[in-house]
């Protein structure tokens, strides 16, 4: 069995002995039945990873021992922030889990025009801290040691007044301008998405005014949850760390 990578918000120190929050210690107890002297490998998004060796199990209650420290770094040199309109079902954990798996570094949740799900308070809380661990997993599985950020949700216009500096793109089918035909003097990208139906004409035309640029993919139009995935895939070919 591949050794376990275990997320926790811990401070992490070799020598170290802490007890695992209680969904990791579930997730190794019970789903696969570890016992103490086994190891796993632990990280906190803040840099590198350890080695670890389960020195109690219980039910719920996992303590080990951190060993030693690996200043290991699968970082792309891009980085690629995603803003995207809030998707229907399962669409949106599906985008934060792949785009976490080819390497964003920061997701925006947008509300637009076209945008069908409406969320707001404890609610939308809740949401937000599902798709959070829907990132720490990603990274679990994909040996990340660095977490994306998922950003509080926002309404697009009141995002787009503050959006970073960087290649900003816009996806938008009615364009001919191809990834292929621009020059890129950053290391930061902003790749902004629409959601089920896209952005409208009006938001699109607000993201150019903040000086987005408008990217079109290919001639077929994609599927929201296909869109930032293969945006995402052919940035990380051209300026980032796959190919």
């Amino acid at each position: 069995m591949r050794i376990p990578r275990i997320f926790t918000a811990q401070p992490l120190a070799v020598g170290s002995s802490i007890q695992l929050e209680e969904g990791a210690a579930r997730h190794l107890s019970s789903a696969l039945r570890m016992s103490a002297g086994q190891s796993i490998i632990l990280f906190n998004g803040r840099g590198g990873e350890y080695s670890a060796e389960l020195t109690e199990v219980k039910k719920g209650k996992v303590r080990v021992a951190v060993n030693d420290f690996a200043d290991r770094d699968l970082e792309s040199p891009l980085k690629i922030h995603l803003a995207i309109g809030i998707s229907r079902g399962e669409r949106m954990d599906w985008i934060v889990q792949k785009a976490t798996e080819l390497g964003v570094t920061e997701i925006t949740p947008l509300f637009t025009e076209r945008c069908e799900v409406k969320l707001s308070g404890e609610r939308l809380e809740k949401k937000t801290r599902h798709w959070q661990q829907i990132a720490i997993s990603a990274c679990e599985q994909s040996q990340r040691n660095t977490v994306p950020v998922i950003n509080p949700a926002t309404a697009i216009d009141q995002y787009l007044v503050g959006a970073e500096n960087g290649l900003k793109l816009v996806l938008h089918h009615r364009t001919e301008r191809r990834l292929a035909e621009m020059t890129n003097n950053h290391n930061n990208i902003v790749l902004l998405v629409g959601p089920e139906g896209g952005l409208s004409d009006r938001e699109i035309d607000n993201a150019i005014k903040y000086y987005f640029a408008a990217l079109a993919l290919g001639p077929r139009i994609l599927r929201t949850e296909t869109a930032p995935l293969a945006a995402i895939s052919i940035l990380q070919s051209l300026w980032g760390d796959m190919g």
